[in-house]
Formats: structure tokens, sequence, C-alpha cells
């Protein structure tokens, strides 16, 4: 195009018209999501599930790109010195078409967690909260792959090749990415096993806290400090894990050393006291429950108690062994028995007494 065609009134005429009409589609776009889109989501909202409102959010902003370009197809066709009937804009366009569409599923497989809690409490059909995260991650891989590979085929792209190429590349590839492996066959031993589930409080040499997401290379586990901690998943599949809220009871053991002044006959009535006490509180797990007078110390006996709580929860587990101490204090004040304290007696005989009181 010569330059006094370019700046002919009839060129500049039909340019003028093609940007107003890719203009024109910018500001219907601009209208779909503040109007039409609003109004399609208050509807979805009716629905007896929320599949179509996650539908919609996910299509959210493919839709208002298809706007983008649709008004370019149109503004192309319209202006006569861009060939929109030409092979490679043709292929181009439905790519784009192609890469929008796999966008708006992409999102909606990232929101496919909800999808799936949906399902567990709709239906008899349950999926395991630690499963979830992986089957929403495996749904995002094959909308990417299958909507790259349809991309490489709109654009005429041999898929074959690549993929043989990949078998070829297969080896240094495994090489290269062996602790990305490893991440990935600890993440199945996580699932398989199940030691633990999302919202568990658990403890392992690395970290202690409540599981929040496990992923393919990872799991992230929120300390009692707030924190997140990310940890390997083949790190943790090597490491052994306490769960704790796996635990039926939970439990309570310590000692009460008491002096030797006290008589036997004191020491052995507060003893079958306690136990009687502690097999009368329906808070306490009525299967072990073990008070005795167990070592002699250099200052006292020890009364050895082991008993469990029926509760699991760390606030009503703290409440129940504080009013179990201070039950256990009225007892031994009502017995009227001495509690040992650290110390040390110091002997003397008369001639070193009246020594030591001579030089004071």
């Amino acid at each position: 195009m010569t330059w006094e065609l370019f700046l002919s009134e009839q060129h500049l005429k039909k340019l003028g018209i093609a940007i107003t009409i890719f203009l024109l589609f910018l500001l219907l776009r601009k209208i779909f999501a503040k109007y039409i889109y609003t109004f399609l989501l208050r509807i979805s909202k009716k629905a007896p599930n929320d599949f179509f409102s996650y539908l919609f959010e996910s299509f959210k902003k493919p839709l208002q790109w298809l706007f983008i370009t649709i008004g370019l197809y149109i503004a192309v066709r319209y202006y006569p010195y861009l060939n929109h009937q030409s092979d490679s804009f043709v292929k181009l366009l439905r790519a784009s078409i192609i890469a929008l569409i796999g966008w708006g599923f992409f999102n909606l497989s990232s929101g496919s967690h909800h999808l799936f809690r949906k399902i567990n409490e709709t239906t008899t059909i349950q999926i395991d909260d630690i499963l979830i995260p992986f089957l929403s991650r495996i749904l995002q891989f094959i909308v990417v792959a299958l909507t790259i590979s349809v991309i490489l085929q709109e654009l005429d792209y041999k898929i074959d090749g690549f993929i043989a190429g990949l078998g070829l590349g297969g080896l240094a590839i495994s090489l290269a990415a062996k602790e990305a492996l490893a991440n990935l066959f600890g993440g199945i031993v996580l699932i398989t096993e199940k030691p633990f589930t999302i919202g568990d409080w658990v403890m392992t040499p690395s970290v202690e806290g409540t599981v929040e997401d496990i992923s393919f290379r990872s799991t992230k586990i929120r300390t009692f400090s707030q924190a997140i901690v990310t940890v390997p998943n083949a790190t943790l599949a090597n490491e052994p894990i306490t769960n704790w809220s796996k635990m039926g009871k939970r439990q309570i053991k310590f000692t009460i050393r008491v002096t030797y002044d006290n008589p036997a006959s004191k020491i052995k009535h507060i003893v079958q006291r306690i136990e009687q006490l502690l097999k009368s509180n329906p808070d306490i797990h009525p299967e072990t429950i073990l008070v005795s007078a167990d070592t002699y110390q250099e200052d006292g006996i020890d009364i050895f108690l082991y008993f469990f709580t029926k509760t699991t929860d760390w606030e009503a587990y703290l409440n129940i062994r504080q009013q179990i101490n201070l039950d256990i204090l009225e007892i031994i004040d009502d017995e009227e028995v001495t509690i040992a304290i650290p110390s040390r007696r110091l002997l003397m005989d008369d001639k070193e007494f009246e020594s030591l009181k001579d030089k004071r």
C-alpha cells in the first residue's frame, strides 16, 4: 500500500469504521461484564445446585476476551486490505477460540473441589477429602493437555513426532525430574495409605499442625502459630506421622510426691480416694485408671497417676485436667498430707551447734 493510498479519504474512512467496530465490541465486552453477566449469575444462584454459578464464574474472563476476538475478526473482515480468509488468520482465530474454551474449562476444573464436596454432601458417593485436591489438579492437567493438543493440530503441527520425541527424551526428563517424581509418588503413597486427611492435626519430625492442602509435589500444614509449612511429599511419606485427630482418648500422666513424715495409712488412704475420684468422674475413660504409691525418692514417695480423658479436644482436655488437679489438692488438704518440696536437711551434734551459736 502506497502512502498516498493510505492517506486517501476512502481508505481512512474504511480504517475508521474497522477501528470503530473493534472499539464497539470492547464496549460490548464491558456491558456484558457489568449487566448481562451479573443477570445470568443472579439467575444461576436460584438453581438447586451451584454448578451453573461455578460455570458462569469460570467462563467470565474467556467470554470477555471472546468479544475482543469476534470484534477483531469483524474489523479485519470489513477492512479491505487484510485478508480475513487467509489460512494463517483463520487458524490463528480458531486457535484463539480453542484457547479461550480451554481457559474456561481450566477455571472450572480449578474450582472442582467445591463440586466434589457438594457431591459428598448431596449423594451417597463419598470422595475422601485428601483425594479432592488431587482430582482437581488431574482435571486441570487433562484440560491443559487436551487444549494444547487441539491447538497444535489446528496449526497443522504434527503432534505424533512431538509425542515420539517425548518418548525418546523420557529417560533424560525422568533423571532431571527425579525429585519431582519422588514427590509425586510420595503423594500417591499418602493418598493410598491415608495416614491423615484434610483438617487433621498431625505431628512429624518436620512439622506439627493442621493439614490444609495436598498437591502433586507437597503438603501444606498450618502450624499452631498460624504459619504455613510446605513439606515435600517424598519427605512426608518417609517420616513417622502421628495423627492426633485419630485419638479415641487422651492421656494424662503425672506424679505427686509426698513427704516421709506422712503416715503410711494416710498415703494409702489418699491413693484410694484419688482412685475413687477418677473412677467416679464421667469425663475420665474407665478402661485404664492407675493410681499407686510408686517410687521412693530422696525427699519423699511418688504417687503415680495414669488415666485418660474421653474427649480429645485440647481445650476440654485442659479443663478436665485442671479440675482433677484441684480435686486432688482438696483431698490432700482434707487428709492433711504434706507435699514434698525439694529441700536439704543438715544434721549437727551438740558441740557443732554450740560452736555455731558462739560464732553468731
